[in-house]
């Protein structure tokens, strides 16, 4: 069966997409930045609460994957205290200037990552020769590959995303970026295995005094009273409809708590 991904930021988030019937949670913070590495307070919740598979983002700031020694270092901090809390996986990625994989720095990163599967993520879709970087990502046990198909939607990239997906020899391709309920038939057409989301949508603040003409970001034009957060009915909806494609019946609640409580079980060895 394919895998559902839900892109989740902040543990109410991360709940919600779980108890909807999510396969694996990738955690972030920072939405409007594109995800950056969650706080320590996130994920030791996460860890306690959560029963799938969350998989946090280490990314120490918005912009490019050329980072500096003191970003790296954090990084590295970073991926080593996510294995120490017993996450089973770690989303990060880096890139040279040059635009290529940034080998040295990630033969380290699998060093401190050693026994949790890691995702490289979009840096990826900013890399200056995927079909190098993939072989080059394949020869350092990276599980997978997050990719838009290095274009501004997953949906424009599927052409990319099947080629990389048809060498079968190397990391999982998952597609992401503006994967939805309307185009996710497409990608399981397409023979894509696992399927990134959002599943999002625009909810308002609970305050009910509201201040205008003050933001908290550089962007004037951003609503501080609006948030995005996964919507429950959207994460079901697209695992339905992935076990209708495979002529699997849906999971009945009772059936889908056992099963990633199982799998859990299978992954952790506890």
């Amino acid at each position: 069966m394919p895998t559902l991904e839900i892109c989740c930021y902040g543990l109410d988030c991360a709940l919600a997409a779980s108890q909807a019937g999510a396969d694996r949670i990738e955690l972030c913070a920072a939405p409007q930045e594109g995800g950056l590495t969650p706080s320590l307070g996130v994920l030791r919740e996460a860890r306690s609460q959560i029963h799938i598979p969350v998989h946090p983002i280490v990314r120490p700031r918005s912009g490019d994957f050329c980072y500096s020694e003191q970003e790296f270092k954090i990084m590295l901090s970073d991926i080593a205290q996510i294995r120490d809390m017993g996450f089973p996986g770690v989303v990060t990625g880096i890139l040279s200037p040059e635009g290529l994989l940034d080998k040295t720095r990630m033969v380290k990163i699998m060093a401190v990552a050693k026994g949790m599967a890691v995702t490289f993520h979009r840096a990826f879709d900013l890399c200056s020769n995927p079909y190098r970087t993939y072989h080059e990502l394949a020869e350092l046990n990276v599980a997978r590959i997050l990719t838009s198909g290095q274009q501004q939607s997953a949906e424009a990239g599927l052409s990319l995303l099947q080629e990389l997906n048809a060498l079968g020899s190397g990391p999982i391709i998952m597609a992401g970026a503006g994967v939805r309920l309307a185009n996710l038939p497409k990608f399981l057409e397409a023979g894509i295995q696992e399927v990134h989301s959002s599943a999002s949508r625009l909810v308002p603040s609970a305050m009910r005094y509201c201040k205008a003409g003050v933001s908290m970001c550089s962007d004037k034009t951003t609503d501080e009273y609006l948030r995005t957060e996964v919507d429950p009915a959207v994460v079901e909806a697209m695992q339905t409809l992935i076990r209708l494609q495979g002529d699997v019946p849906p999971l009945t609640a009772a059936e889908h708590h056992s099963s990633r409580l199982n799998y859990l079980t299978r992954l952790t060895g506890n």
